[in-house]
């Protein structure tokens, strides 16, 4: 079944004409923004050169750093009486980046979200409880405007306060969880505190989960503790946050939703495409927002195309789940890293807990990955040897899969810091770096 099955469907060769059609109609509106009207002026732009789908890659790219220092009012492409709405990034570094939203597009948004759920199988019947932040932040109203458009009980519970999500579900027999994979485990440890079992003491049947990198060691640990599906979703900011891509219920890839967005994956460094099925980095265009369009936007997020057609029988293309950041890649003894890596050895160690924190450190001149790993409570005991052995199972498989050797410092459960938003598990503090 489909939320819109004529858009879902729809042959390829339909859907190559529907994107080159509205890349052209984005396009004519986004050379009325200061920016990309400079763009056009400068010939980097010519809306009348674009004959087919392929020709944006002839288009130049847009970076987070153009919005900023175009900030606020730079991409904004209508009056800005037309627009209703603005979300943004953090800005703890700068200048934030801000997305602006007529009528028609938080619209749309919203239709984009109730698809994506659908697709995972909430319906208007479901109990929908959105466990996230609201404010700025895309995920809480981009959800809550989503399940209120799929037609469900839509429950704008916020993040944080573990108790009162039990009760909240209790009371009113959440069907359906959205929040972060990382708050999942410490929601579940607060369950076991009440002498509650949220397989047995409430209705949920489904769990979406998003906004931070995770790995399908850790989905498959939700799933055991919840005893339900848990399907992830891809979405950003500058793409109106969650909605860009979500998986189907055969959990075998997220179908990107090309009606709405054109999808490139390059190679980081020349920036060319990869072959289909190879990791690059995911560059995306809207297709369907009035207020500021983004033309090529790179999002730093590694992921890859997956081949071959899914079961469901959508016909957009399905991107894998992203397995890090262009920038959040660390180099170490000539090695690059990306957190994710350790992360699924980890999950792949029953003794393990679900936090961890990677913290790259310098001693005596050299650089050093030190790893704090909590245990589980039942694989947490007065047996040095025992734990001695296991902090060498760690430190020998993590060093197969990075190939540098970390010093791994096991922690009792609970005795790393448990945030209320995303999980902190990466700290750069070697010698003239800053990066947290």
């Amino acid at each position: 079944m489909y939320w819109e099955p004529e858009l879902e469907t729809m042959p390829r060769q339909a859907l190559e004409a529907l994107q080159l059609k509205r890349l052209k109609q984005t396009l004519r509106r986004a050379v009325k923004s200061p920016y990309y009207g400079g763009l056009r002026r400068e010939g980097k732009i010519t809306p009348a050169a674009i004959k087919t789908v392929s020709d944006v890659r002839s288009l130049p790219m847009t970076t987070k750093e153009d919005m900023r220092s175009h900030f606020p009012y730079g991409f904004l492409c209508v009056d800005r009486q037309q627009t209703i709405r603005l979300h943004c990034s953090s800005g703890t570094t700068g200048n934030p980046t801000v997305i602006f939203h007529t009528q028609h597009d938080l619209q749309s948004w919203a239709n984009l979200v109730a698809r994506c759920l659908f697709a995972v199988g909430a319906r208007d019947t479901d109990v929908f409880q959105n466990i996230c932040g609201y404010g700025l932040f895309t995920g809480g109203l981009g959800f809550q405007c989503g399940g209120e458009r799929l037609g469900a009980l839509t429950v704008p519970a916020g993040a944080g306060n573990s108790r009162r999500q039990i009760k909240l579900m209790q009371d009113f027999g959440t069907t359906v969880i959205h929040t972060i994979p990382s708050y999942l485990t410490r929601l579940h440890a607060v369950f076991g505190e009440l002498g509650l079992d949220p397989i047995k003491d409430t209705r949920l049947r489904l769990l979406v989960i998003g906004a931070e990198p995770h790995t399908e060691e850790t989905r498959q640990r939700i799933q055991q503790l919840f005893g339900v599906k848990a399907f992830n979703s891809y979405g950003l900011t500058e793409m109106n946050g969650p909605g860009v891509a979500f998986e189907c219920e055969h959990q075998n890839g997220m179908h990107l939703w090309e009606d709405a967005y054109i999808a490139e994956i390059v190679d980081t460094d020349t920036l060319d495409p990869v072959p289909e099925g190879e990791v690059g980095e995911l560059i995306l265009t809207t297709l369907d927002r009035h207020a500021m369009p983004l033309v090529r936007y790179r999002t730093r997020d590694l992921t890859r195309f997956i081949p071959g057609q899914c079961p469901c029988g959508r016909t957009h293309r399905r991107i894998d789940r992203v397995v890090g950041r262009s920038d959040d890649m660390f180099i170490i003894r000539g090695c690059n890293v990306f957190p994710m890596q350790i992360e699924g050895v980890l999950m792949r160690i029953p003794e393990v807990g679900h936090d961890y924190l990677i913290s790259l450190v310098t001693e005596n001149g050299v650089d050093e990955i030190v790893l704090d790993v909590e245990l589980r409570v039942q694989g947490f005991s007065d047996d040095f040897a025992g734990l001695e052995k296991l902090a060498r199972r760690i430190t020998h498989e993590v060093r197969d899969e990075i190939l540098v050797t970390p010093k791994v410092r096991l922690v009792e459960p609970g005795a790393l810091p448990k945030p209320e938003g995303k999980a902190i598990r990466f700290k750069d503090l070697r010698e003239g770096r800053c990066l947290q």
